[in-house]
C-alpha cells in the first residue's frame, strides 16, 4: 500500500488539472491478481534542449523519473504506448535516452510495446532510420514482426492486444491484413476481459481525431472488448464508455490515455464529450489490476500523487 498519497476528484481541466475535492487512496490490492503499467511519449531525444544528460527539465524530458516508477513497482507487464524515443526513434537514440530510463533488466524484460509515429520519423534528430528500424531493433521479438507490428498475449484471465495504428504504413482499414487478423484473434479468443492498446486515440481532447483505427473499435465493441490504451496526446484522459461511433454506451469500451511518459505534457481546453478525468499537467504512469472479471486503475504522477483512481467490472 502507498501511505500518504490521495485521490484527486477531477471536473474540470485546461491545460493543467484542477481538483475540488481529496478523498483518501483506496487501498492497494489484496489479491495476487497481475498489476500492469502503461504510458506512452516518453523519451527525449539526446539533442532536445530540454534532455540535460537525462535529468530533463520541470515541464520536459522526465523519462527518467517515470522509470522509476516502473522500477519500484513490482509490475507483470509494462506496455510503452507509442512514440517510446523521440524525434525519429534512431537506435542511438534509443540507447542514449530510453534504455537508460525504461530499458532497465526489469522494465525491459516485461515490456510489450506497440510502435508510434515518431518512431516511422526518418529525419530530424538523432540516427534516423527507415520503416522504424530503431524501434524494432531495440524491442526485437517483444515487438513482433517489423512488417506489422501488432501481436497479441494473455495476462492472468485477461487477452491483450497490440495494435499498429500507423495505418499509412501499416494498413487499419475493415478487410486490411491487420484489421482481419484482429477479427480473427477476438474470436479464437473469447477472453471475459480483453485490452486492446495502439498508439493513437480515436476519441481524445481537441478538434483531431484519428478515425483510421475506428476498424479496430468496431471489432472490438462487436466483440465485448473492455479497455482500449493510448498516448499520442501528451496527456491524461479517461473517456466515459463508448461505443465505435462516440456514444455513451453500457456495453462500451473505455478508453484511457496516457501520453504521459515524459517528453511533455499539455491538454486542450476542448474535451471530448463524456471525459470523466483529464489532466494536462503531470507526467506519470497508468497502473492497472487485472482480476478475473473486472479491473481497478490509478494514474500515478511521478511526483507521487495518485490524480486518478477507480474500479470497474468487465463486459458481460
Amino acid at each position: 500500500m502507498r501511505l500518504g498519497r490521495f485521490f484527486f476528484a477531477v471536473t474540470s481541466i485546461a491545460m493543467a488539472a484542477v481538483f475540488i475535492s481529496l478523498i483518501p487512496l483506496r487501498p492497494a490490492s489484496a489479491t495476487d491478481d497481475p498489476v500492469i503499467a502503461a504510458a506512452g511519449d516518453i523519451a527525449c531525444d539526446p539533442i532536445d534542449s530540454g534532455f540535460h544528460g537525462g535529468v530533463g527539465t520541470p515541464s520536459r524530458c522526465h523519462e527518467m523519473y517515470t522509470g522509476a516508477e516502473l522500477v519500484g513497482g513490482a509490475f507483470t507487464a509494462v506496455l510503452p504506448l507509442g512514440d517510446e524515443q523521440y524525434e525519429c526513434g534512431g537506435a542511438a537514440a534509443f540507447k542514449q535516452s530510453y534504455d537508460p530510463a525504461w530499458g532497465v533488466d526489469a522494465v525491459k524484460s516485461i515490456s510489450y510495446p506497440v510502435v508510434g509515429n515518431h518512431e516511422y520519423d526518418t529525419s530530424g534528430s538523432t540516427d534516423c532510420g527507415q520503416n522504424a528500424s530503431g524501434y524494432f531493433g531495440y524491442f526485437g521479438a517483444a515487438a513482433g514482426d517489423p512488417t506489422k507490428g501488432y501481436y497479441s498475449y494473455d495476462i492472468g484471465a485477461w487477452h491483450l492486444i497490440a495494435l499498429n495504428s500507423n495505418c499509412s504504413h501499416v494498413a487499419c482499414k475493415a478487410g486490411s491484413a491487420q484489421e482481419i487478423w484482429l477479427a480473427n484473434d477476438l474470436a479464437t479468443h473469447p477472453n471475459t476481459c480483453t485490452l486492446a492498446y495502439f498508439h493513437h486515440p480515436l476519441f481524445s481532447a481537441g478538434p483531431t481525431t484519428h478515425s483510421a483505427v475506428r476498424p479496430f473499435w468496431s471489432d472490438l465493441y462487436a466483440a465485448h472488448g473492455d479497455v482500449v490504451l493510448n498516448g499520442h496526446k501528451h496527456n491524461y484522459e479517461r473517456l466515459t464508455k463508448l461505443d465505435p461511433s462516440g456514444a455513451p454506451a453500457t456495453n462500451g469500451i473505455r478508453e484511457i490515455i496516457a501520453g504521459t511518459g515524459g517528453e511533455n505534457h499539455s491538454i486542450s481546453a476542448q474535451l471530448y464529450p463524456g471525459t470523466e478525468a483529464s489532466d494536462g499537467g503531470h507526467f506519470g504512469i497508468l497502473e492497472m489490476t487485472l482480476h478475473a472479471a473486472g479491473y481497478d486503475w490509478q494514474f500515478l504522477s511521478d511526483t507521487g500523487s495518485v490524480i486518478d483512481s477507480g474500479s470497474d467490472v468487465c463486459v458481460a
